[in-house]
């Protein structure tokens, strides 16, 4: 059988200049590189060439050296590399190939991938020997962070088989015709050596087949159906091949069951043994225990009706446990490093065959100590056969005794060789005397389990001494952190038939500190655009006597928060009132405020406030109350905005209007130009039009008369002495006016505009009078009558 061994293939050199790194690259093998982004939205791209050709990914084949560049300086957070190998089998072997896999690269997310293909009707084979493999949830890491992916290729698409860690019970894995594998290393981490085979596989009738052995005494593990959480493909069958002993025996459970509506055929299960017929089950049945030697389950889908929306598919997880019938299994159970919690085991079956031992002694109950080491026998228990929890107290007489640093409260690690996992984890928190417990969530923000908002994973109950349940919460909420002034129960457990995880990353941290001013507090931080529900302390039982809690709410920028209590009970009071309180955090006075005999009403807060309830002593009846808090746009900041969006638009409309006219106008206004006519009539052309003639003008209308002008019946005195002649009296303002219509002796006509060379035409003769302005006429005539007025009237020359 050929092996394939991971080993260098590709070379990498690599050169920093100014910020920008610049790669060569040299392959050989029937190798392709493909660089590719890790996520959209960023400005970095990959450039070959001297940065002449920059795309946004880039596919290198096998050639000559290529040089690499990248248009920022840490590409590593940016993209993603992929090594790509063609593996193609003939109908007997598969032949070497050699596997591209280095530390090239080693700053960059890489991925190495396989592309299997068989010749019809064989399949191609993928052999762990060494390690083996198990499966993971798709949302699950390896805690090598080396990642296996399986993939098989139909005519309708690729479909997703798994996701495999190393070191497990599967051996090996065929792929139907077509298919592929590939492993995904984080940055910085060097590729491992590990050896696997590729060969020829079977000729199967199913998309895929996965071999497990499970002859190492007693083990449980769980698989998964192919594009799990999604719908198996329509109409397909998926095969798990199981290699037991003859002194095993198996049971099969399938959890989170989902089935689909069928339109033919039916989902099924069906168990295939050597020498016997194969045995058919729906899913929802109870499996049948398989107890001679290796089986086949076979998992057939229907055709399915997707032509709903939202119509479910196929999915599940298919739990398998192996045990031996007759030899115990030895556990060792190791509590050292495991702070504040002890185990418990019960037997919860006792008409089972299970038989369970501590020290050699039979027992119904075990409990493990915290720091202890015990040695536990199993014999033929099954996971339903026994109960495993584990419980601590943390706690303290006085404040200064109390833990100084939080205390992290995680599910913790237990071997493998329990037959059962753990159920549930419970934590009792003791703060002294009127002192508080304070909870704050690091697997993100808690929400409260509620009709309409209920939880599908892992449950955490907070329940007081006397047993009273504050609430059960679980992640995907708003709530960062809840302190209660009483001594109180954490609890972690499973929902349905899903099992806790261990996790080295607590889920909560626990605080022991001073008095609280309520009885309950809980800090919530919601997002933008979210709805939630929130119920007091206890729901859906009332609120004890005189117990306050509040909600201290932190809104985002801009957003404000709807209240809504849509389930509101109010008690009969016996001495004071219950009260709803909004207040702003800014604010000093209410918001709104409610008694139990006055009716609420919704509620609008537009910035971030404290909602306080508190009971009354109640006669009868109970106060519990469940309120639905939106927050949205802040509506007042959104009109206002509108408002000031419409008025600059209104404004900018009325400039560009103004604007519009003031150019038109502009239009119209002719710039003026002065013109020179011969005929000594000067006008502007333009909208003034054609100069007026004597007649229609106001030329000859004067706005005052000088002095000597008066003395007019002088001269007619002189006239009657003999001293002036006729001519002396005519008027010197007269002038003659020529009009605009009548031509001149050159026949030129005037009053209208006529294009002149560059050098008008001579001035004609005219008489010397004509030389001046009319200013000058009236200014230096008038001068020269008043002298020759006196000098004629005075013969003797003054004397």
């Amino acid at each position: 059988m050929p092996l394939l061994r991971i080993q260098v293939c590709f070379f990498l050199f690599v050169f920093v200049a100014s910020g920008i790194q610049s790669f060569t690259f040299i392959h050989d093998g029937d190798t392709t590189v493909n660089i590719s982004r890790l996520a959209k939205g960023s400005s970095c791209k990959v450039c070959t060439e001297g940065r002449q050709n920059c795309e946004e990914a880039l596919l290198l084949k096998v050639g000559n050296p290529v040089s690499v560049e990248f248009s920022c300086p840490q590409p590593e957070d940016e993209f993603k590399v992929e090594s790509i190998q063609n593996i193609e089998c003939t109908i007997e072997e598969c032949g070497w190939w050699s596997v591209p896999v280095s530390t090239s690269w080693l700053d960059f997310h890489r991925r190495f991938t396989w592309n299997l293909k068989a010749s019809r009707p064989k399949s191609v084979q993928v052999d762990f020997p060494e390690t083996g493999m198990r499966q993971i949830l798709p949302s699950e890491k390896c805690p090598d962070m080396h990642t296996y992916t399986f993939k098989a290729f139909q005519k309708t698409g690729s479909v997703v088989i798994g996701k495999y860690c190393t070191t497990g019970p599967i051996r090996s894995m065929q792929i139907l015709n077509q298919g592929s594998f590939s492993l995904d290393v984080p940055p910085g981490l060097e590729v491992q050596s590990d050896y696997f085979t590729i060969s020829v596989g079977e000729d199967i009738k199913s998309l895929a087949k996965v071999t497990l052995s499970l002859s190492h005494g007693t083990y449980s593990s769980e698989l998964l159906s192919p594009n799990f959480p999604e719908s198996f493909p329509d109409d397909d069958v998926m095969e798990w091949y199981f290699e037991l002993t003859n002194k095993q025996r198996a049971a099969i459970e399938f959890l989170n069951l989902t089935e689909p509506r069928c339109l033919k055929k039916e989902t099924a299960a069906e168990y295939h043994n050597k020498g016997r017929l194969a045995l058919v089950t729906a899913l929802k049945d109870t499996q049948p225990l398989q107890s001679q030697g290796d089986f086949s389950l076979i998992l057939r889908n229907c055709e399915m009706d997707r032509r709903r929306a939202g119509s479910p598919g196929l999915s599940l997880k298919l739990k398998v446990t192996a045990l031996r019938t007759s030899a115990p299994v030895i556990c060792s159970v190791d509590l050292k490093k495991i702070n504040y919690l002890s185990l418990h085991l019960e037997r919860l079956n006792l008409s089972s065959e299970c038989e369970m031992k501590m020290n050699s002694v039979i027992m119904e109950k075990i409990t493990i100590p915290s720091g202890k080491v015990s040695q536990l026998n199993f014999r033929d228990c099954l996971p339903q056969d026994i109960s495993v929890t584990a419980s601590g107290v943390i706690g303290c007489s006085q404040f200064k005794d109390c833990p100084k640093f939080p205390v992290h409260l995680a599910v913790p690690f237990l071997p493998s060789c329990l037959p059962s996992p753990l159920n549930a984890v419970t934590w009792a928190l003791r703060p002294p005397p009127h002192g508080t417990v304070e909870l704050t969530s690091l697997m993100g923000p808690l929400k409260q389990s509620l009709p309409g908002q209920l939880c599908d994973d892992s449950l955490i109950s907070l329940t007081e001494d006397d047993g009273k349940t504050v609430g059960h919460f679980c992640p995907q909420g708003a709530i960062q952190k809840v302190q209660i002034h009483t001594n109180v129960t954490v609890t972690l457990s499973k929902m349905g038939n899903q099992t806790l995880r261990s996790s080295v990353k607590p889920l909560l941290t626990a605080r022991l500190k001073e008095e609280i001013t309520e009885r309950y507090i809980f800090t919530l931080s919601p997002k933008r655009d979210t709805s939630l529900l929130l119920a007091t302390p206890g729901w859906p039982a009332g609120m004890e006597s005189y117990a306050t809690v509040s909600w201290i709410i932190s809104l985002p920028p801009k957003m404000e928060a709807h209240l809504k209590f849509i389930h509101l009970s109010q008690p009969k009071c016996a001495n004071r009132h219950t009260n709803i309180r909004v207040q702003t955090f800014d604010s000093l006075e209410e918001d709104y405020s409610r008694r139990e005999d006055e009716a609420a009403e919704e509620v609008t807060v537009t910035e971030s406030f404290y909602l306080n309830m508190s009971n009354c002593m109640t006669e009868r009846g109970d106060f519990m109350v469940v309120t639905e808090l939106t927050v949205q746009k802040n509506q007042l900041l959104i009109i206002i905005l509108s408002v000031v969006a419409a008025l600059v638009l209104l404004f900018i409309a009325v400039l560009v209007a103004v604007c519009i006219v003031i150019k038109k106008k502009k239009k119209k206004i002719n710039h003026q130009v002065s013109i020179y006519n011969p005929n000594g009539t000067i006008f502007l052309p333009g909208n003034n039009g054609f100069p007026k003639s004597r007649e229609d003008n106001e030329s000859h209308v004067y706005a005052s008369i000088e002095d000597t002008l008066v003395y007019t019946h002088l001269l007619r005195k002189g006239a009657q002495m003999g001293i002036y002649t006729e001519s002396d009296m005519d008027d010197p303002y007269t002038e003659t006016t020529v009009s605009p219509l009548s031509k001149d002796e050159n026949n030129i006509e005037t009053g209208v505009y006529q294009e002149y060379p560059q050098q008008g035409p001579p001035l004609p003769n005219r008489p010397p009078s004509h030389g001046h302005t009319l200013v000058d006429n009236v200014i230096y005539e008038a001068q020269r009558t008043s002298a020759t007025m006196e000098a004629r009237l005075d013969p003797e020359g003054g004397n």
